[in-house]
């Protein structure tokens, strides 16, 4: 029976203060960042000081959600003493969980932050009952199971511990190695994949070499074009098509989006498609084809559902071999400023050239936002609302017949649209 008064969490990356706003105005119900320090994303740690974490966590707060901070790196003995202050000063943000990935920071986060409660990363590879109950006695609220793990042994897990929350990966990039645990970066660029500075190495065009042992003669491969250069490259996960089967079996407490690093667009567009999937779920409705259409409007690597469902070794449609990514089906033109009064361009907006609006699920917006005026016009097809320019206006009253992604200006919309709304146009 489902258990509709404890709906799943849908959990989102925040990786920085105004992606985190974003997922949160797209609905989120939590989401995850976390200052540089040792966490596995540098790249977007980077992006917050401790200054703007607390700022990010103050308005995660007021809109009633959750923060969750990643402290999930392996530290060296050399680090102990700068971990120890790092968890002081993230549970003084006032942070709702910490998410944890080596045994002996779980007992060093129980010890400095004793109330804040203790999330066990994915890259634990918690797979069974086993491991689980070891992270359980250690005061392990919630394990963010491997990737690899299936949903029946989610469903043992939870019989076997019915008080631990599982959260699983629904949605972004995967790793060719098992659950993480990768050395390509390590070997080939000095940069360490289990402590934040992955060079993704795995989406490299490589090339194929045989060696002649007897003379050390080299010689190249020469492959089909296009087949064969990415060896090591995983499609993207994508279980938008398995919501019902994953919420129904009443295991799974929290469903995760990856991507931290990826664009303001992405964490917008995951958030809201997971959150209609959700709600739709429910509310006793399903739209697999909306889902789909709108995660394929995100530059992907191609989707596939993973192992939740399926065992690895049923899977052979894992990997992409022909290219590191690709784009969506759409292009991102533009994000509305939180004002919702102007718009920052993104890649380019030309005078006469329609651009689709889309807005937050809970952002309402009707035929009152259909003006007319020297700025431009808003108009209506098939249910969705679209934006022509007559005049580019910047912030400075500068006109413009047309303006590009390096404009770092600000420039006048029609009319005022919901805050942190996208201008998109299909690809051809």
């Amino acid at each position: 029976m489902i258990n509709k008064h404890n709906k799943i969490e849908l959990l989102s990356p925040a990786g920085n203060l105004e992606k985190l706003k974003i997922a949160i105005t797209y609905g989120a119900d939590a989401v995850y960042g976390s200052v540089s320090h040792f966490s596995l994303r540098n790249r977007s740690g980077k992006e917050f000081t401790y200054e703007t974490f607390k700022d990010g966590v103050d308005f995660v707060h007021k809109n009633g959600k959750k923060i969750y901070a990643a402290i999930n790196g392996f530290p060296f003995n050399s680090q102990i003493k700068i971990l120890r202050d790092h968890i002081a000063k993230m549970r003084d943000t006032g942070v709702d969980s910490f998410i944890v990935a080596a045994p002996g920071v779980i007992k060093l986060c129980r010890e400095i932050a004793p109330n804040v409660p203790i999330h066990l990363s994915t890259q634990a590879n918690v797979l069974n009952v086993l491991d689980a109950e070891v992270f359980y006695d250690m005061g392990v609220k919630r394990i963010v199971a491997a990737r690899e793990l299936s949903l029946k042994d989610a469903i043992e897990i939870k019989k076997a511990l019915p008080n631990l929350e599982i959260e699983i990966f629904v949605h972004g990039s995967m790793c060719f190695a098992f659950s993480g645990r990768c050395l390509i970066s390590s070997l080939q660029s000095g940069r360490v994949p289990n402590r934040g500075s992955c060079a993704n190495d795995c989406r490299f065009d490589y090339e194929y070499y045989v060696r002649n042992p007897d003379n050390g003669v080299m010689m190249r491969l020469v492959e089909e074009e296009g087949i064969g250069t990415h060896i090591f490259n995983s499609k993207d996960l994508n279980l938008s098509q398995h919501i019902d089967e994953i919420l129904e079996s009443n295991a799974i407490s929290a469903l995760k989006i990856e991507g931290r690093t990826k664009s303001p667009y992405y964490a917008a567009i995951s958030t809201r498609t997971y959150r209609m999937a959700i709600d739709d779920f429910y509310n006793g409705e399903s739209r697999k084809d909306i889902y789909q259409y709108e995660l394929n409007t995100l530059k992907n690597r191609g989707f596939t559902d993973g192992y939740i469902i399926n065992r690895p070794y049923e899977k052979n449609n894992t990997q992409n071999h022909k290219t590191a990514i690709s784009d969506g089906s759409y292009q991102v033109n533009a994000l509305i400023r939180d004002d919702g009064e102007f718009a920052i361009c993104k890649y380019t907006i030309k005078i006469g050239e329609s651009k689709e609006i889309i807005t937050p699920l809970n952002a309402k917006i009707d035929d009152s936002i259909l003006v007319d005026n020297e700025i431009g016009k808003i108009y209506k097809e098939n249910g969705a609302f679209f934006i022509i320019f007559k005049k580019i206006l910047l912030e400075d009253n500068k006109e413009l017949s047309e303006i590009h992604s390096g404009n770092i200006n600000y420039f006048k919309l029609p009319c005022k649209l919901p805050s942190y709304s996208f201008l998109r146009e299909r690809i051809d």
